[in-house]
């Protein structure tokens, strides 16, 4: 299935990413779907997205990044045919619609794999292909919502929408990337093709496992604020400065709760009783009151660089600035965007941001033919 280009990764001749040789036609969405195509495109795939006619105005995007772009009318049973022809020589195909639209279009699982029975067909949705509210249109917040991670963030006062982090791009995205590289390693085995359904709120369920774990073995309660690493415990939260700016703590470990109580002047007898929930509230607020003895920058150099567990709280301007972010080039600048180099890191097949452009359907098929 996947091309000999590919194959040259194992005898460690190739240096395009580990996914080289990949190829994974795109239908062109919005949010998870295009994030894990970014993913793929990084690690070396080659993404042909195929979007509206007029439809990709910007090159420079950064979740859209490293990908070859197609215009083409999917209502059109000539063009229809044509990404058939392309999807016969592809490893996977990504689409996010709702159940039933790749159906219509005639490019649904069934048709596609009698085209090309070893092709992966990853399906990216919130509420999955399948259930009483697959049609029904939603969001990060409706999928999390039905998952209890929802309403487990936030203040003790209502939940607070995480971003659109849980949902969309940890539940989402992270799972299809997954879901798809395992199926890739199976069809190498098997030699065929299957549909990977990756639904929000599936992954964002998965992703509370250690908490419904805390949860049966009495560790977490379902009143926010009130557990270990929700915002209840004084030595694991968020807190502000003199200056109006924020740092993080999350001293957990005995150790390196003594540090923090040496480093911010916690001497108090009160403080001894770490784990003692009925005294977070009081304890909280004390610490509240210190750290607002200092500015952001006046606590950095106090405890960063310490087992405090500590850091400043950046803003996206200010983060790519951090010594530490600066010096791993965790941020990048490209075509004058700044953004996130690729994630994770290889030692002998490293990711990079590729180049995104148009292309031509025809030529593109031809290309993947030859190279087979």
């Amino acid at each position: 299935m996947i091309s000999p280009a590919s194959k040259s990764i194992a005898s460690g001749t190739h240096a395009g990413g580990p996914l080289s040789g990949v190829r994974i036609v795109e239908f062109a969405g919005i949010g998870p779907g295009p994030f894990a195509c970014m993913m793929l495109a990084d690690m070396g795939a080659e993404v042909v997205t195929l979007d509206r006619v007029g439809a990709r105005k910007n090159l420079k995007s950064v979740s859209g990044r490293g990908r070859k772009v197609v215009e083409i009318d999917l209502k059109d049973r000539a063009s229809i045919t044509q990404v058939l022809d392309l999807l016969t020589h592809a490893d996977a195909l990504i689409e996010g619609f709702r159940p039933g639209v790749m159906e219509r279009l005639g490019l649904g699982p069934e048709v596609v794999q009698e085209h090309n029975p070893r092709l992966v067909y990853g399906r990216m949705t919130g509420w999955g292909q399948q259930g009483p509210l697959a049609q029904v249109a939603g969001h990060d917040i409706n999928y999390i919502s039905v998952t209890g991670a929802l309403a487990a963030i936030g203040g003790a006062e209502r939940p607070v929408p995480p971003l659109n982090l849980v949902g969309d791009f940890g539940g989402g995205a992270l799972y299809l990337v997954v879901g798809v590289l395992a199926a890739l390693l199976e069809a190498t085995k098997s030699g065929k093709g299957q549909v990977v359904d990756a639904a929000m709120c599936d992954g964002a369920a998965s992703l509370m496992s250690m908490f419904f774990d805390m949860a049966a073995t009495g560790r977490w309660t379902e009143t926010r604020e009130s557990n270990l690493i929700d915002g209840g415990a004084h030595f694991y939260g968020v807190y502000e400065c003199a200056c109006g700016k924020f740092i993080s703590i999350g001293s957990i470990e005995p150790q390196f709760y003594a540090l923090l109580r040496q480093l911010a002047g916690l001497s108090e007898a009160e403080f001894d009783a770490q784990m003692d929930r009925k005294a977070w509230p009081v304890l909280k607020q004390k610490l509240v009151d210190v750290f607002k003895t200092r500015t952001r920058d006046e606590w950095c150099r106090i405890m960063e660089g310490t087992d405090v567990c500590f850091a400043p709280v950046l803003t996206m301007t200010e983060a790519p600035l951090h010594p530490h972010m600066a010096a791993r080039k965790i941020f990048v600048e490209r075509h004058g965007v700044t953004q996130p180099a690729p994630a994770p890191r290889f030692s002998r097949t490293p990711s990079a941001i590729r180049e995104t452009e148009m292309a031509d359907i025809a030529s593109l098929t031809s290309e993947w033919k030859r190279g087979r």
